[in-house]
Protein backbone atom coordinates (compact mmCIF):
# COMPACT_ATOMS: atom_id res chain seq x y z
CA UNK A 1 0.00 0.00 0.00
CA UNK A 2 1.03 3.24 -0.87
CA UNK A 3 1.59 6.15 1.39
CA UNK A 4 -0.21 9.45 1.26
CA UNK A 5 0.23 12.76 3.01
CA UNK A 6 -2.95 14.83 4.89
CA UNK A 7 -3.57 17.93 5.84
CA UNK A 8 -5.66 19.10 8.47
CA UNK A 9 -6.79 22.36 8.79
CA UNK A 10 -8.27 22.68 12.11
CA UNK A 11 -5.05 21.76 14.10
CA UNK A 12 -2.82 22.57 11.44
CA UNK A 13 -1.02 19.15 10.93
CA UNK A 14 0.90 17.27 8.43
CA UNK A 15 0.73 13.50 8.52
CA UNK A 16 0.99 10.12 6.84
CA UNK A 17 -1.13 7.31 6.26
CA UNK A 18 -1.05 3.76 4.30
CA UNK A 19 -3.70 3.48 2.61
CA UNK A 20 -5.38 1.35 -0.40
CA UNK A 21 -4.68 3.38 -4.00
CA UNK A 22 -8.41 3.36 -4.29
CA UNK A 23 -9.29 4.94 -1.10
CA UNK A 24 -6.53 7.90 -1.95
CA UNK A 25 -8.99 10.80 -2.39
CA UNK A 26 -10.93 9.99 0.43
CA UNK A 27 -10.46 12.37 3.77
CA UNK A 28 -8.75 10.58 6.42
CA UNK A 29 -9.56 11.55 10.67
CA UNK A 30 -6.36 13.47 12.36
CA UNK A 31 -4.50 11.25 14.63
CA UNK A 32 -5.06 14.55 17.11
CA UNK A 33 -7.89 16.14 16.69
CA UNK A 34 -10.41 13.21 14.67
CA UNK A 35 -11.49 16.04 12.29
CA UNK A 36 -11.56 14.86 8.64
CA UNK A 37 -8.33 15.79 6.55
CA UNK A 38 -7.77 16.54 2.61
CA UNK A 39 -4.98 14.57 0.76
CA UNK A 40 -2.04 16.74 -0.26
CA UNK A 41 0.90 16.59 -2.44
CA UNK A 42 3.66 15.08 -0.70
CA UNK A 43 6.13 17.58 1.11
CA UNK A 44 9.00 15.95 0.98
CA UNK A 45 9.97 13.33 -2.89
CA UNK A 46 12.96 11.21 -2.97
CA UNK A 47 12.65 8.68 -6.23
CA UNK A 48 15.68 6.83 -7.58
CA UNK A 49 16.86 5.16 -10.75
CA UNK A 50 19.19 2.74 -11.51
CA UNK A 51 22.01 3.68 -14.19
CA UNK A 52 24.73 1.30 -14.84
CA UNK A 53 23.70 -0.97 -11.56
CA UNK A 54 23.48 1.66 -9.32
CA UNK A 55 21.03 3.33 -7.98
CA UNK A 56 20.84 7.21 -9.00
CA UNK A 57 18.88 10.02 -7.60
CA UNK A 58 16.23 11.96 -9.56
CA UNK A 59 17.36 14.10 -11.21
CA UNK A 60 20.31 12.50 -12.24
CA UNK A 61 22.82 15.05 -13.94
CA UNK A 62 24.31 12.32 -15.32
CA UNK A 63 28.27 12.17 -13.09
CA UNK A 64 29.39 9.31 -11.54
CA UNK A 65 31.47 9.59 -7.90
CA UNK A 66 34.59 7.94 -7.74
CA UNK A 67 36.23 7.90 -4.05
CA UNK A 68 33.65 11.27 -2.65
CA UNK A 69 34.64 12.96 -5.48
CA UNK A 70 32.34 13.80 -9.03
CA UNK A 71 33.72 12.41 -11.97
CA UNK A 72 32.14 12.15 -15.91
CA UNK A 73 32.88 8.61 -16.72
CA UNK A 74 33.02 5.67 -14.88
CA UNK A 75 36.78 4.11 -14.50
CA UNK A 76 37.10 1.46 -17.83
CA UNK A 77 40.96 0.56 -17.44
CA UNK A 78 43.57 1.74 -15.15
CA UNK A 79 44.96 0.94 -11.88
CA UNK A 80 42.25 0.32 -8.96
CA UNK A 81 41.10 2.77 -7.02
CA UNK A 82 42.42 6.10 -9.34
CA UNK A 83 40.57 7.45 -12.33
CA UNK A 84 42.13 9.65 -14.90
CA UNK A 85 40.27 12.70 -13.87
CA UNK A 86 40.97 12.30 -10.07
CA UNK A 87 44.44 10.99 -10.32
CA UNK A 88 45.57 13.23 -12.88
CA UNK A 89 48.97 12.20 -14.09
CA UNK A 90 52.13 14.79 -13.42
CA UNK A 91 53.59 16.06 -17.37
CA UNK A 92 57.28 15.56 -17.59
CA UNK A 93 58.83 18.59 -17.08
CA UNK A 94 60.20 20.80 -19.76
CA UNK A 95 63.41 21.54 -20.39
CA UNK A 96 64.44 25.50 -20.63
CA UNK A 97 66.61 27.15 -22.94
CA UNK A 98 69.85 26.54 -21.23
CA UNK A 99 69.73 22.85 -21.17
CA UNK A 100 68.85 22.51 -24.08
CA UNK A 101 71.74 24.11 -25.30
CA UNK A 102 73.73 22.22 -22.79
CA UNK A 103 72.19 19.10 -24.79
CA UNK A 104 73.28 20.11 -28.11
CA UNK A 105 76.88 20.81 -26.78
CA UNK A 106 76.93 17.62 -25.58
CA UNK A 107 76.14 16.00 -28.61
CA UNK A 108 78.40 18.09 -31.22
CA UNK A 109 81.24 16.91 -28.53
CA UNK A 110 80.11 12.96 -28.68
CA UNK A 111 80.21 13.52 -32.70
CA UNK A 112 83.56 14.95 -32.27
CA UNK A 113 84.70 11.72 -29.73
CA UNK A 114 85.66 14.74 -26.84
CA UNK A 115 82.67 13.44 -24.67
CA UNK A 116 82.73 9.95 -21.89
CA UNK A 117 80.87 8.87 -19.20
CA UNK A 118 82.98 8.21 -15.82
CA UNK A 119 84.37 4.87 -16.75
CA UNK A 120 85.94 6.73 -20.03
CA UNK A 121 83.75 4.87 -22.39
CA UNK A 122 83.09 7.14 -25.00
CA UNK A 123 79.49 8.28 -25.38
CA UNK A 124 77.91 8.25 -29.15
CA UNK A 125 75.55 11.28 -29.92
CA UNK A 126 72.28 9.37 -29.61
CA UNK A 127 72.94 8.32 -26.01
CA UNK A 128 73.71 11.89 -24.46
CA UNK A 129 69.80 12.62 -24.04
CA UNK A 130 69.11 9.54 -22.41
CA UNK A 131 72.32 9.35 -20.02
CA UNK A 132 71.43 13.03 -18.93
CA UNK A 133 67.68 11.48 -18.16
CA UNK A 134 68.86 8.93 -16.14
CA UNK A 135 71.62 10.94 -14.34
CA UNK A 136 74.41 9.06 -15.70
CA UNK A 137 77.88 11.54 -14.96
CA UNK A 138 79.31 12.72 -18.64
CA UNK A 139 82.76 14.87 -19.00
CA UNK A 140 84.43 15.88 -21.31
CA UNK A 141 87.52 13.26 -22.55
CA UNK A 142 90.77 14.40 -22.90
CA UNK A 143 92.01 12.92 -26.34
CA UNK A 144 94.48 10.29 -25.94
CA UNK A 145 96.90 10.48 -28.42
CA UNK A 146 101.16 10.72 -28.22
CA UNK A 147 101.24 14.15 -27.66
CA UNK A 148 104.07 14.81 -24.59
Amino acid sequence: MPLYEYFCKPCNGIFEELRPIREATDPVPCPQCYKDAARIMPTSFAAFTFRDGYPRRIPDDGKFYHLGKKVSRLVSSGRPNEHPEVNKPEPKPRKTKGELQELKEMRQAAAKGQLSDLYGNAVRPEEVPAAVEQGKGLRQATPRGGGE
